[in-house]
């Protein structure tokens, strides 16, 4: 991060950064994994998949910058999947993951939500770790989902 005076805020969704969410995701998608079917769809299209379904997409802006996203995908009334996390690969580790994830969870609980679900892959530690750190905890994940998420994680809100 190259300006001293700029700081990371969260800012909602906006048609103006709406090819941010896709962009992010692929960089890491493609560098990691492979991009599924699912991606595709809800990537291309974040407004119909996540939006209008009653879900939310936040992002993260860094002197006028955006350089990460994240999703709350609406599952049903009281359970939704924090998804579609994404960092630039040059500012990975600086904490921006984290400040997404308190902002979702802070969010969930005005919102009422009572469960925020994952789906990862053991292969991502640093970002287990992170998970872990929340409170969220390893359920069974059932199949078909991803290919790539081989766990799933729950955090109950009080």
């Amino acid at each position: 991060m190259k300006n001293p005076n700029a700081t990371v805020e969260i800012i909602p969704f906006s048609i103006e950064h709406k090819e941010a969410i896709k962009t992010l995701n692929l960089e890491w998608l493609q560098k990691y994994f492979k991009v599924e079917p699912k991606d595709e769809l809800v990537l291309s299209n974040p407004v119909e998949e996540i939006i209008n379904k009653g879900g939310k997409i936040y992002y993260a802006r860094y002197d006028k910058e955006i350089i990460g996203t994240v999703s709350l995908i609406k599952m049903n009334a009281t359970t939704f999947e924090l998804s579609k996390m994404a960092i630039t690969e040059n500012v990975q580790g600086l904490g921006i993951g984290r400040q997404l994830i308190a902002f979702c969870i802070e969010e969930a609980k005005k919102m009422g939500i009572q469960k925020l679900i994952l789906y990862s892959s053991r292969q991502l530690k640093p970002a287990l770790h992170l998970y872990e750190s929340f409170g969220f905890k390893e359920i069974p994940v059932e199949s078909g989902v991803y290919e790539r998420a081989d766990i799933k994680m729950e955090l109950l809100l009080p």
